[in-house]
């Protein structure tokens, strides 16, 4: 088993590596880095399977999806100013403010429409685990120069604070859909508001101290500049931790605690946007092989046309409607707004999330959740893939 492992590492290593030789010839086709390693993880899946005992790979997919969801949470909330959010975010703001709990309500509808035999806690779970945006799955757009830069913009930051926000909604779906698995209310009510109030708390006061104490390193020439991506690891982990000791919620944390230090830091951050540059890119790697070998799979193997009828809504009706609707009066075209309503592909977020919702609760329809949940990415890693390049040439032109 152990030689069996040792093959399937180095196979995901010689994977990277080739795809980082080729990267530069690859960003000029429709393939994307989630399309490839999506694809290498599923024809992979046989050997994954043989190379680990099925509680070492279920341990090891936890693992990695707390690591990457804190170390995303927190990065992704860092770089986000309060200062400016009624200036430069105001359309990413109407988005998230307006359209995140429009896309939240109807997804529930419809999740309930098409399964009310699973019940009504189930369908806001399925809705707030689909709901958030992937920045890597829209990083073509985000990084391309013929999108006009208010709208590569209000998706980057859309995408990098729904994860954060959403994540209330997650929790309270989870806890209330194991209700019917007999676990009594009263304790499950008290720990949702436990996590809730003491994770946000938590990320206070150790994004704010570490914050502090930095910038009086830094001010004092004690601190060396290349030491700022330790200190980043150290942080979000920090708040992650010190939540749940605690009793909160960890991922809030990690995603408050990185908005106050964004906003309570007062050199520069660069750092934090260095190090997820290579680290994060092999992280969101190692999550796309991971759900084309281990999830995938288990999903399509529970498939129905309930599944594949609530993906395709997710990611055209249920998403670009409330993002048309968040948008009025705002002057944009209504292509703009269609661009805008199209590019919130599902991935990672919706992956982790699923992941550690499955791993922390028991509630019913676990396989149904799985499979809504890899149809949805599955379709929007090939669709959001496949369409970026020339849609944002297109939108360019028209711009």
């Amino acid at each position: 088993m152990t030689e069996h492992f040792e093959l399937a590492l180095l196979g995901v290593m010689l994977c990277v590596f080739v795809y980082a030789l080729l990267s530069s010839a690859i960003s000029k086709t429709i393939l994307t880095l989630p399309i490839i390693f999506m694809a290498v993880g599923y024809f992979a899946s046989h050997a994954v399977e043989r190379s680990a005992s099925p509680e070492t790979l279920d341990h090891g997919r936890r693992l990695l999806a707390e690591i990457t969801l804190v170390l995303v949470l927190f990065s992704d909330a860092s770089h986000v100013r309060f200062n400016r959010l009624r200036e430069t975010f105001q359309l990413p703001l109407r988005m998230l403010v307006i359209g995140l709990p429009l896309t939240l309500a109807i997804g529930t509808s419809v999740a309930y429409f098409l399964s009310p035999e699973s019940g009504l806690a189930m369908a806001l779970l399925t809705a707030a685990v689909l709901t958030p945006t992937d920045a890597a799955l829209g990083q073509t757009v985000v990084s391309s120069p013929d999108v006009p830069t208010h709208l590569s913009q209000t998706i980057n930051v859309e995408s990098g604070l729904n994860n954060g926000l959403v994540l209330p909604f997650v929790l309270l779906g989870a806890i209330l859909a194991s209700t019917s698995m007999g676990h009594t209310t009263d304790g499950l009510a008290f720990n949702a508001m436990q996590q809730i109030v003491l994770g946000p708390l938590a990320g206070i006061v150790i994004g704010w101290g570490m914050a502090k104490l930095m910038d009086a390193a830094q001010t004092r020439g004690v601190m060396a500049e290349a030491s700022g991506g330790v200190a980043f690891l150290m942080i979000a982990f920090a708040s992650f931790i010190g939540a749940e000791i605690i009793g909160g919620n960890g991922f809030i944390a990690a995603f408050v605690g990185g908005m106050v230090f964004g906003n309570t830091y007062e050199h520069e951050i660069h750092f934090i946007g260095e190090f997820m540059e290579g680290v994060g890119q092999l992280l969101t790697m190692t999550a796309f092989f991971v759900f084309g070998a281990l999830l995938l799979p288990d999903g399509l193997q529970h498939m129905t046309w309930n599944a594949v009828i609530l993906a395709i809504l997710f990611l055209t009706v249920v998403r670009m409607l409330p993002i048309w609707l968040s948008l009025a009066g705002t002057g944009l075209a209504l292509r703009d707004k269609l661009f805008l309503g199209w590019f919130g592909p599902r991935g990672i977020a919706s992956i982790l999330f699923t992941l550690i919702m499955i791993d922390e609760f028991d509630f019913p329809g676990e396989a149904e959740l799985l499979a809504c949940v890899s149809m949805t990415v599955f379709l929007s890693i090939i669709l959001h893939g496949v369409s970026a390049a020339p849609l944002s040439k297109w939108i360019g032109r028209k711009a």
